[in-house]
């Protein structure tokens, strides 16, 4: 990463973040708007247009910080991870209500109302933020309601603050989800996006990249002659990829091979990957 990574730094020739004032050369600084992404899942791309690569995504609940708005485009800084881009501004909405609840498990659904039977109204990912507004039962179920009258599964949720105790075991949740380059939810994920989503759930928020978490998460591991030092949570990297250990010989990561979310050796792995990628350049332990 440089100084200045333009995925982490919002500035472009003819305009900047108010913060970077001094230190990038733009001809305009603008202080970035509070804004909330408001869809289910925000694509967030290189460019603004349609045909332009997603780099990442945002959930429900995210906030940002929106340093232009221009003919349907927005563009944006994440305030949990610093990523920026540009999004549909249909995406975003107000920060009128203070989120209480986190989706706790890979996918739900939403209902127009507190009833299973409804016709569901929309489904949220893993991470995705809620506002509670109060609960109802139906037929033995239970509800948190929304501001907007839609109803969750209530067990779905938890207090936001409440984290779980081993992020491996939320990685493993996901096995057998969609491959999806830029993905970061529990619809469709890739590998950087599984371990980062996977430890903010345990309360540690990291970068979104595999290149940056290969030199920001926890620290540098020596894996000891034939990998024997390896151990349940450490991260292995390759070039462009990042599998998680579940054990000292298996991993799990969102990959392009089966494109899912699935468990493979270690060792098989490092023999399958090596033509196209050589071998892994890193190991950190969280």
């Amino acid at each position: 990463m440089t100084a200045h990574d333009p995925r982490l730094h919002a500035f472009r020739s003819d305009l900047a973040d108010a913060r970077l004032k001094g230190e990038v050369a733009a001809d305009r600084f603008v202080a970035g708007r509070p804004a909330r992404i408001s869809v289910p899942v925000a694509d967030i791309r290189k460019a603004p247009a349609l045909d332009s690569g997603v780099n990442t995504q945002a959930l429900f609940g995210d906030d940002v910080l929106v340093f232009e708005d221009r003919e349907g485009w927005a563009w944006i800084q994440a305030e949990r991870d610093g990523y920026v881009g540009y999004v549909a501004d249909t995406m975003l909405g107000e920060r009128d209500h203070a989120p209480t609840h986190i989706v706790s498990v890979p996918r739900t659904f939403l209902y127009p109302g507190p009833d299973l039977r409804f016709p569901i109204a929309g489904q949220l990912s893993m991470g995705s933020r809620v506002t509670v507004t109060g609960a109802a039962e139906t037929r033995g179920t239970h509800y948190a309601l929304l501001p907007s009258g839609e109803a969750v599964i209530a067990g779905h949720l938890r207090p936001i603050g409440e984290v779980a105790g081993d992020y491996v075991s939320v990685a493993e949740t996901f096995l057998g989800t969609p491959y999806l380059w830029g993905g970061v939810s529990g619809f469709g994920i890739d590998c950087s996006g599984l371990v980062q989503l996977a430890m903010r759930m345990a309360g540690e928020d990291v970068l979104r990249d595999s290149d940056m978490q290969a030199v920001s998460v926890g620290e540098p591991l020596q894996p000891g002659p034939d990998f024997t030092g390896l151990r349940r949570g450490d991260l292995v990297f390759w070039k462009g990829h990042v599998a998680i250990m579940t054990d000292a010989e298996t991993m799990i990561h969102a990959n392009g091979h089966t494109m899912l979310v699935s468990r493979e050796g270690l060792k098989e792995a490092i023999a399958r990957i090596g033509y196209l990628y050589g071998v892994p350049m890193g190991f950190r332990r969280p």
